[in-house]
């Protein structure tokens, strides 16, 4: 998925989800069984993948932002905890206003932000999210988008999510690409 923002000009393009399900209401009791946990080498292991996968097709690397890896931690927490996969947070909110939240649009001329998600159950290595994304064409369009200059990612690890996960054990990824000029 994609938001734009230039001037006072605002569009979104909006993507086929890979793996993409409805949001399902989950019980309270549900939500705290879930334990997660971060998986940080995943997260530097899958932007080094993002940017050589992009340095193959001749374009600049991202940079990691702190900014964008908040926006993800809490969306991927988010999904794990409270049993649902999809762009929108759990409240119903469009992905770019939480992400703006953590990535401002405010001082800058031109602001857009995409944001890609893959899961696996119950884990998946750097090369097989990357794979994914590249077989889905808006995924692989956000991935060699030649605006993007920076990258958020945070990979997270439930023993036993909620919901869209059948209480299995599942790795949820959440990829946000932004510019700001």
């Amino acid at each position: 998925m994609v938001f734009r923002r230039k001037g006072r000009v605002a569009t979104c393009v909006v993507g086929a989800v890979l793996f993409c399900l409805l949001a399902v209401p989950v019980a309270d009791c549900a939500s705290s069984r879930a334990r997660v946990t971060s998986v940080s080498p995943l997260n530097r292991q899958v932007v080094r993948e993002v940017n050589r996968v992009r340095s193959r097709h001749g374009l600049k690397p991202l940079v990691r932002s702190s900014s964008l890896n908040r926006a993800a931690a809490k969306h991927s927490r988010s999904m794990a905890k409270d049993g649902y996969f999809a762009h929108e947070s759990s409240n119903g909110s469009v992905f770019w206003q939480r992400i703006k939240h953590f990535y401002s649009a405010r001082g800058h001329r031109y602001w857009a932000v995409g944001e890609n998600l893959v899961w696996a159950s119950p884990k998946m290595t750097a090369k097989q999210a990357v794979k994914m994304w590249m077989n889905s064409k808006p995924h692989r369009a956000n991935l060699l988008s030649k605006k993007w200059r920076e990258i958020g990612l945070s990979a997270v690890h439930s023993t036993s999510a909620p919901g869209d996960y059948q209480d299995r054990a599942a790795t949820i990824v959440t990829a946000d690409f932004g510019v700001r000029r």
